[in-house]
């Protein structure tokens, strides 16, 4: 017999963006089946006049209160009326601070944002998301060789997403259907510095996938094999042998969730550019 959910608050505040607090808190929330979080984010909150909002919606809805605020009379504002309202209050970056001061033997500049400085770094994910956008679903670079990654698969592999991710940690991505009866492009086989990876998944994942996206389209299955179970494994064992033949790696995406798909890419990556560097084969 299936458990009820039991709901809770959780109050996430940041003086940034809450992107780092709201990853933390779901890792955490993700291992509590039976318990579901009623998420509270209140982002940019830099000054007690923004923070005393906040602990009056604290204190209309009581929770567990985690932030992210590197101001420490902000922060410590904060921990004293958690504690007068009974309230659990929680640092994340807080262990990691002292942490990072203990081995490096002086304490952090405390900066608010600073990892969302307008730097090189920033402008290089800008730029590598507008290439990927421009070269979703097949549309290719004239000059194949500005990618970083191609990512090829049959349809409903997950590419586009996977892509999109990507391109938030800079990779400049391309990716390309595999389509029954259509060959790849000369141009993607004699890429030298793009690493080109294939998405594949089982035959049952991909089946649901494209069944479920034909009922989204309100789209008839007569006559089409888009969903059909044997031409979906044999796309799937076209592209194994065509990554055989090229030595092309392959990520399984069935039981990934995108961020572990792109983690996996990711180290593929890492080694395909120090294979590059080195003046080795890369895989």
């Amino acid at each position: 017999m299936k458990k009820p959910t039991n709901y809770f608050h959780l109050h996430l505040i940041s003086d940034s963006t809450g992107e780092t607090l709201i990853s933390a808190a779901r890792a955490v929330t993700s291992q509590y089946k039976t318990n579901q979080a009623i998420e509270h984010v209140y982002p940019l909150v830099r000054n007690q006049t923004q923070l005393d909002a906040v602990l009056k919606a604290i204190d209309k809805e009581p929770g567990i209160v985690l932030y992210t605020l590197t101001d420490a009379d902000i922060s410590g504002y904060l921990e004293t009326q958690c504690k007068e309202m009974g309230t659990p209050c929680v640092s994340v970056l807080e262990p990691i601070f002292q942490t990072f001061q203990s081995y490096l033997g002086k304490p952090s500049k405390r900066t608010v944002g600073a990892q969302h400085a307008l730097d090189n770094e920033y402008f290089r994910r800008i730029d590598a998301l507008n290439f990927t956008l421009l070269h979703d679903d097949g549309v290719l670079p004239d000059d194949i060789e500005e990618a970083d990654l191609i990512l090829i698969g049959i349809s409903r592999t997950s590419k586009t997403p996977t892509s999109i991710y990507l391109a938030n940690r800079g990779i400049k991505t391309a990716n390309i259907p595999l389509v029954p009866g259509m060959d790849l492009p000369a141009s993607i086989a004699s890429a030298k510095k793009p690493l080109i990876v294939a998405l594949i998944a089982t035959t049952d994942r991909i089946q649901q996938v494209r069944q479920n996206r034909l009922l989204e389209l309100n789209a008839a299955e007569t006559g089409s094999t888009y969903a059909d179970r044997a031409s979906i494994a044999d796309e799937l064992a076209a592209s194994r042998k065509l990554c055989a033949r090229h030595n092309w790696p392959m990520i399984d995406v069935s039981r990934k969730s995108i961020e572990e798909t792109a983690a996996a890419i990711l180290a593929l990556h890492a080694r395909h550019i120090s294979d590059l560097k080195s003046g080795g084969e890369a895989p």
